[in-house]
């Protein structure tokens, strides 16, 4: 995905958006501390469910854009997971040194790994952490696939 050029009405966006999954605590949280720390406000949060996000990024089709937080940069380009956190912590500065460690060679594959991991283990790391409403969504999960 990185690299890729979204079609946004033909008109250069004023800021960088940040597409999310407004359903998963995990995610919002996520995205409550990057809005927490864009002191210049260079970021503009957008939630998958809005009928926007689609429109930003045709060509992906939701269920990456549920796989992995992605960011439509002021020119189009498009920047997912590990990729996503390292562009957008060039921009934020307490996130900065993070940003920079994943430019050394060879770690934006490894956080890429991780950051994949995490994302299908969301529900059951909301709930290691204490999230009552990724508890409740992995128990739905579970009774409509017959698990018990």
């Amino acid at each position: 995905m990185c690299g890729r050029r979204a079609d946004v009405w033909n008109v250069k966006l004023a800021t960088h958006l940040v597409l999310y999954d407004g359903e998963c605590p995990l995610c919002t949280y996520q995205m409550r501390m990057i809005t927490r720390l864009d002191w210049l406000h260079v970021f503009a949060p957008l939630p998958i469910s809005d009928p926007r996000a689609q429109a930003v990024v045709p060509g992906v089709p939701r269920e990456q854009l549920e796989e992995a937080i992605h960011c439509v940069t002021t020119e189009g380009k498009i920047h997912r997971g590990a990729r996503c956190i390292r562009f957008v912590g060039m921009r934020l500065p307490l996130l900065a040194p993070v940003a920079l460690f994943l430019w050394i060679p060879g770690v934006i594959q490894l956080a890429e790994v991780g950051y994949r991991w995490i994302s299908r283990h969301r529900l059951h790391l909301s709930r290691l952490f204490g999230c009552k409403t990724c508890t409740h969504l992995h128990g739905q999960q579970r009774k409509q696939s017959g698990e018990h």
